[in-house]
């Protein structure tokens, strides 16, 4: 229980930083911190619980990095959907917080797409799903090259965090414009849940995708590297 709880509790922070600063912050009138800031709080909200709770839990945060991590052979794969079920509670507990918030708004009209990933009309530059589906995929692999090339026993001590929550921060500058990024179908769920109906029926592209990365991902580290 410990495990799910820091999982839960590290995908409710990354929801409620990463998707939040993206809906309350990142265009506000002249202030706003717009895609360089949601870049760096996906980034930091993933930095921050790595070090809080990164050594109960592994700090995975992500069900296409559990999978990854069991493809890999890091964890065993009976661990694997009690942490998924954790994540996504987290998220969808992050995205309520947001939309309690976001209601309140004098002027609230709806949540719109509330941060959610989409292709095709619903790119943020109008990308197709062929470039939605590569990006998501080619990234995804990726972040888990990262996560198992810092945590592996022969890696300097004590900066996996911060190798980690950078390489999250790159991929949200890389990949926002084309589907507004997700690497992570926790956080996708969790939004998707409380926006227009276009973002339910595009789901399905944001669990695939890095899933599919996750497991890509922990087969090149097994070409690269020997645990």
């Amino acid at each position: 229980m410990n495990k799910l709880s820091a999982e839960f509790f590290g995908t409710f922070w990354l929801v409620l930083g990463g998707c939040g600063s993206a809906v309350l912050a990142a265009a506000f009138p002249a202030l706003g911190i717009g895609f360089v800031g949601v870049s760096l709080a996906f980034g930091l909200t993933v930095l921050t619980m790595a070090y809080a709770v990164g050594h109960v839990s592994g700090a995975h945060f992500n069900p296409a990095v559990t999978v990854g991590l069991a493809a890999a052979g890091r964890i065993s794969w009976s661990t694997v959907p009690g942490y998924i079920v954790a994540q996504v509670l987290g998220g969808i507990a992050a995205a309520l917080v947001l939309y309690l918030i976001v209601s309140g708004k004098a002027d609230f009209a709806g949540v719109g797409g509330f941060a959610s990933n989409g292709f095709g009309e619903h790119s943020p530059g109008k990308f197709s799903m062929m470039s939605a589906l590569i990006t998501e995929v080619v990234l995804t692999a990726m972040f888990l090259v990262v996560i198992l090339g810092v945590t592996h026993k022969n890696a300097p001590a004590g900066f996996a965090p911060l190798a980690i929550g950078l390489a999250l921060t790159l991929i949200h500058l890389i990949s926002i414009p084309v589907t507004n990024t997700s690497v992570n179908p926790a956080r996708s769920t969790a939004v998707a849940l409380f926006a227009e109906p276009w973002a339910l029926q595009q789901l399905w592209l944001f669990w695939v995708a890095p899933i599919a990365g996750g497991v890509i991902g922990a087969l090149v580290h097994k070409v690269i590297s020997e645990d």
